[in-house]
C-alpha cells in the first residue's frame, strides 16, 4: 500500500504523520524539550539494588532514577551465555552483579512514562543506516524480516566484511531489513560510522562524571528517513526549507535512496491541511470514533490497560441481524488496528467486539484483526476469543501515548472522567458544617464553593440550608467562586 509522509517543522515541534490512502495511519511528535531518550546512552551510577525485584535504580541524571532488571544486563540475552558463563544456566542474581555506587554505561530502552523511570539495559546497540551495531558481542545476524533463503548469504558476506578482531574487525552486526540490497561499499561505510561512533561513546566514558550523556539518537526528523521510509513510502515532505536543505545533506550521506523522495512543500495552506491531519488528532483524543457504516468504537485508556468497545450504532443495513455484527466487527478489526498505530497504543488491550453466533465469522474478524495488527511496525501480538468473547493483544509500548504526549487529567475530575453533581457536594458541605459546629463556636460560617453548589443553596436546598442554620444557631453565608471547580468548597469559620 503507497505511503505518503508530512513533516510539519517548528522550532517547538515536529510533527510527522504517515498517510496511506487518503488516511492518517500514524503520527510521530517531538518537541525540543521533551525530546525522547529511547537509545541514548549514559554514564549512570547504581543508586539501589532490589534483590527481592532482581533489579536497580541508576542515576543517569533525570529527575527520576531509571529502572534496570537483570534481564536487561549484558549476558543475560537468548543468544547470549548467561552470567555465569555455561548456556542454559540461571542467570546470577543481580546483587552479585552490581552494587551501589558502581558506574556503569547503560543504554534507553523505554522513556519514562507517567510515574515510572525510564528503563535500561547494558546491552548497548546503535543503528546505523543499513546495520545495528552490538559492541559487546561478536554475533553477526540478519533482520528477521528478510525472506529464509537470504539469510546465510548475507550473513557470510556480512561476516566477511566485519572481520574478526585478529583483522582488526569484531564486534556483533545485526542487518537490518532496508540492507538487503545494499551494496559491499555501502556496508563497508556503515560498519566504518557505527565503529567511529562507539569509539566516540567509550572516550567520552573516561571523560564525563556519572550522569552524563555520551551519546544521543538521532532526531525525529532523522529517524524518518532511517526507520520509517520503506518501500511503499512515494514521498516525504517537509515544509521547511531550513530543514529540508539539512535532512537532505543528511540524507545523502547516510540514506541516499531515502533522500531521493524528499520534497520540499511550498504551498500556501499548512501541509497538514492536505489530509484533515490536526482534525484526525483531535478524534484520536476522544474517546468514540465513529465507523463508515454507522457503528462505533469506545476506546478507554486506563494505568493498567486499554478496552475497545465495538457498538453497531445505527448501522442496520445488512440482510439479517447476523450479517450487521459480521459488518461492523470486519470494519471495527481495521479501524481498531489504524487506531492502536495513530493513538500509540501500548500494554494490554483488551478488544470486546460484537457477540457473533457462528464460528465461520469469529475466524475471519480474527484472521482480518491479525492482518492489520501486521502492518504494524511496533510488535503486537493477539490472541484468539475467550469464553467472553473478547480478545486480548499486547502492543510493544516504548514510548508514550499520544494522550499522555498531548494532554493532561483533568482538573476538575482529576482524571477520573466525572465529578460529583452539585447536590453531592452540597450535602457534603451541609455535614461538614454541621462536624464542625461541634467542635468550633464561630459568630458566622460562610461556604465558598463554585455558582452550581451557590445556586442550589439558594433554589432547591435553601429549606435545608435555613434547617441547618437553624439547628446550630448560627448564621450561614454564601459566596460564590467562579474559578473554582464543582467538586471544590471552602467553609470559612467568621
Amino acid at each position: 500500500m503507497q505511503q505518503d509522509i508530512l513533516i510539519n517543522w517548528s522550532p517547538q515541534e515536529t510533527r510527522v504523520a504517515i498517510v496511506e490512502s487518503g488516511a492518517v495511519q500514524e503520527l510521530h511528535v517531538e518537541r525540543t524539550l521533551e525530546r525522547g531518550l529511547v537509545g541514548n546512552v549514559y554514564l549512570g551510577k547504581v543508586a539501589r539494588v532490589l534483590p527481592g525485584m532482581q533489579s536497580a535504580f541508576v542515576d543517569i541524571g533525570l529527575e527520576r532514577a531509571a529502572f534496570l532488571h537483570v534481564a536487561d544486563l549484558h549476558g543475560s540475552r537468548p543468544h547470549e551465555e548467561h552470567g555465569n558463563g555455561r548456556p542454559g544456566q540461571p542467570p546470577v542474581p543481580i546483587e552479585k552483579r552490581v552494587f551501589e555506587g558502581q558506574p556503569l554505561m547503560v543504554q534507553v530502552i523505554k522513556d519514562p512514562i507517567g510515574t515510572k523511570g525510564a528503563r535500561l539495559s547494558t546491552q548497548i546497540s546503535i543503528a546505523g543506516r543499513l546495520l545495528v551495531f552490538l559492541p559487546q558481542d561478536d554475533h553477526v545476524g540478519v533482520s528477521q524480516k528478510i525472506p529464509h533463503e537470504q539469510r546465510d548469504a548475507l550473513r557470510s558476506r556480512l561476516q566477511a566484511l566485519v572481520g574478526t578482531p585478529a583483522t582488526g574487525g569484531g564486534g556483533g552486526f545485526i542487518l537490518r531489513t532496508n540492507g538487503e540490497d545494499a551494496s559491499d561499499a555501502e556496508l563497508a561505510d556503515d560498519i566504518a560510522y557505527l565503529r567511529k561512533t562507539w569509539s566516540r561513546i567509550r572516550e567520552a566514558a573516561t571523560r564525563q562524571p556519572a550522569g552524563s550523556l555520551l551519546h544521543q539518537d538521532l532526531s525525529l526528523l532523522q529517524r524518518v528517513l532511517r526507520d520509517l521510509v520503506t518501500e511503499e513510502t512515494q514521498t516525504i515532505r517537509i515544509d521547511s526549507r531550513e530543514q529540508f536543505a539539512l535532512l537532505q545533506a543528511f540524507g545523502r550521506e547516510f540514506m541516499p535512496q531515502a533522500a531521493e523522495r524528499l520534497a520540499l512543500y511550498k504551498g500556501e495552506r499548512p501541509i497538514f491541511d492536505l489530509f484533515n491531519i490536526d482534525e484526525e488528532v483531535t478524534r484520536a483524543l476522544g474517546r468514540r470514533v465513529d465507523l463508515k457504516s454507522g457503528g462505533y468504537l469506545i476506546v478507554d485508556q486506563t494505568e493498567a490497560l486499554t478496552t475497545v468497545d465495538v457498538n453497531t450504532g445505527g448501522f442496520v443495513g445488512a440482510r439479517n441481524f447476523d450479517d450487521t455484527i459480521f459488518k461492523t466487527n470486519l470494519e471495527a478489526a481495521h479501524a481498531i488496528a489504524r487506531q492502536l498505530r495513530l493513538r500509540n497504543l501500548g500494554g494490554i488491550i483488551i478488544v470486546d467486539f460484537i457477540d457473533m453466533q457462528r464460528e465461520d465469522h469469529r475466524e475471519a474478524v480474527l484472521a482480518e484483526f491479525r492482518k492489520q495488527l501486521a502492518r504494524d511496525r511496533v510488535k503486537t501480538m493477539a490472541g484468539g476469543f475467550s469464553q467472553l468473547g473478547l480478545v486480548e493483544m499486547t502492543r510493544k509500548r516504548t514510548r508514550e501515548s499520544l494522550a499522555h504526549m498531548l494532554c493532561e487529567p483533568c482538573p476538575c475530575c482529576r482524571g477520573a472522567g466525572q465529578v460529583r453533581t452539585p447536590r453531592t457536594v452540597a450535602y457534603d458541605i451541609l455535614r461538614e458544617i454541621l462536624r464542625e459546629a461541634r467542635q468550633f463556636n464561630p459568630r458566622e460560617y460562610r461556604i465558598v464553593a463554585s455558582p452550581k453548589v451557590v445556586e442550589l443553596f439558594l433554589d432547591e436546598e435553601s429549606q435545608h440550608l435555613a434547617g441547618l442554620s437553624d439547628f446550630i444557631g448560627k448564621p450561614i453565608s454564601l459566596q460564590s467562586e467562579s474559578s473554582m471547580g464543582q467538586e471544590q468548597y471552602d467553609i470559612v469559620l467568621m
